[in-house]
């Protein structure tokens, strides 16, 4: 059976309808066979009986007077009739038991116990034609003028019988065989035939791979059956993935849009209130050129600024350079995060938690860009929902081979449908958050889980990421 489960299901049908076909074919034989063997058993008992009756007429009168030479003679023509081709033996008794006369005299002597010859014969509504049997043994009591007179013992010949039955046998299992081997040929490739669209639409699922393509008209088997039906509904169900995959597309585009208009807000806050200083600097190191302490009180606040300003700028870099994709995570990622995420924590006078013990073996066994994007949407997603004056915090620690990432914040807690984009693969209704389920696609991606949990009026959302071998671990 378990050879057969590793059959393909489009060669496991056809097979199974064939061996049906052949135990079909079997079974009916059987009963083609049973039902031959009851009607030459009714034939032999039909047979017997009329044998019975027959000697029952003829040797009643001669068994009554005890008339021995009557009854041989009777017995004897008897037995000649038809050239003896069934009556192998008779013998007669009276109702004493002892013998009168046999057609074989020395088998069955007068004055013989007929007892012994009746073991093992039947009555005639008992006889039954087994394939060894070539002679059967009939005990039957002779019945004259309605009461029993004696007692018969007669062997019958059945070798003709059996010679038919085996015969009719070898060719009803012969037709049968070869019956059922045309059927379950037919079977086989009928049923084959009719699965053929299934191979097909099978092997096409496979081929498409996670880009599913659909049938060309040509391909899809004609009339309206069920395999039809099956393969227009393979059709609309790519195109409705492909149609989610476009929606997907455009939101993520407009939401990484969204996101960069934020951010490039919140940066702009963050340059212009450094410039106002910047500028006073310039006019007072302009106004009072003759004065060195306050010139170089002006200078330090301008290389103050400056500083501030790379600073913001080489995150801004760090983060958008596209020949970081594959770069190793590094704490300076890490930090860079900080920076970017500033601006928006001030504008809303948030507080920040920081919480960075995962060292930099750990973190290079994860790639930069895909990681810090994760955290970067998490933080915005927290300050957005913390309000005014809130809590926001990060903490990013090694758990074994794990990278936890955890992100809370003081906001009343996800929605059902924040919640649904984070944690689940359902298709995303028109409308915004669509940072939370590029969360979930990259933490899925690199094979990784997210819990949500609400503690103590916080909510807290932890992205676990498998840490890969680093080269440096790997030829340790």
């Amino acid at each position: 059976m378990s050879v057969l489960v590793r059959v393909p299901f489009v060669a496991r049908v056809p097979l199974v309808a064939a061996l049906l076909m052949v135990v079909m074919g079997v079974i009916a034989s059987q009963q083609v066979l049973l039902a031959l063997n009851r009607v030459q058993d009714e034939r032999i008992r039909e047979l017997a009986n009329l044998h019975v009756e027959a000697l029952s007429v003829a040797l009643g009168p001669y068994v009554l007077r005890q008339d021995v030479w009557e009854v041989y003679d009777t017995l004897t023509r008897a037995s000649g009739q038809g050239g003896g081709r069934r009556i192998a033996f008779t013998a007669v008794a009276g109702m004493d038991g002892v013998v009168l006369a046999a057609t074989d005299p020395a088998r069955a002597p007068i004055g013989a116990d007929i007892a012994a010859l009746a073991e093992g014969a039947a009555l005639p509504s008992e006889l039954t034609i087994l394939p060894d049997d070539r002679l059967l043994r009939l005990n039957a009591p002779l019945i004259y003028q309605g009461r029993e007179v004696g007692q018969l013992v007669t062997e019958l010949v059945v070798t003709d019988l059996l010679s038919n039955r085996l015969a009719a046998g070898r060719l009803l299992i012969f037709g049968n065989a070869v019956a059922t081997l045309i059927l379950a040929l037919a079977g086989y490739f009928a049923t084959r035939r009719m699965l053929r669209p299934v191979q097909s639409l099978t092997h096409h699922m496979g081929a498409s791979g996670d880009s599913p393509v659909p049938f060309e008209p040509g391909e899809i088997p004609s009339g309206d059956n069920e395999l039809s039906r099956l393969f227009h509904i393979y059709n609309r169900m790519v195109a409705a993935v492909g149609e989610k995959n476009q929606a997907e597309r455009r939101l993520a585009e407009r939401e990484r849009f969204v996101s960069l208009g934020r951010l490039s807000s919140s940066l702009a806050h963050e340059i212009n209130n450094p410039l106002g200083g910047l500028m006073t600097a310039a006019d007072t190191i302009r106004e009072y050129a003759d004065r060195p302490e306050v010139v170089r009180q002006s200078a330090d606040l301008l290389t103050r600024g400056l500083e501030h300003l790379g600073d913001v700028a080489r995150a801004t870099l760090d983060m958008n350079r596209l020949d970081r994709q594959d770069q190793p995570l590094t704490p300076e990622d890490v930090q860079d995060l900080r920076i970017l995420i500033g601006p928006e924590l001030r504008r809303r006078a948030q507080k920040l938690g920081w919480n960075i013990s995962a060292g930099a073996k750990a973190l290079s066994g994860l790639p930069a860009a895909p990681v810090r994007q994760v955290m970067l949407n998490l933080l915005l997603n927290a300050s957005a929902v913390a309000g005014q004056e809130g809590h926001v915090g990060l903490s990013v620690t090694e758990e074994g081979a794990v990278l936890r990432i955890t992100v809370e914040d003081s906001g009343p807690g996800l929605t059902s449908e924040a919640r649904r984009r984070l944690m689940s693969d359902e298709a995303l209704p028109p409308g915004g958050g669509l940072g939370l389920r590029l969360v979930h696609d990259l933490v899925e991606e690199y094979g990784g889980a997210i819990e949500v949990a609400r503690l103590e009026g916080r909510t807290l959302i932890s992205a676990q990421l498998p840490l890969q071998e680093t080269a440096e671990g790997g030829d340790a």
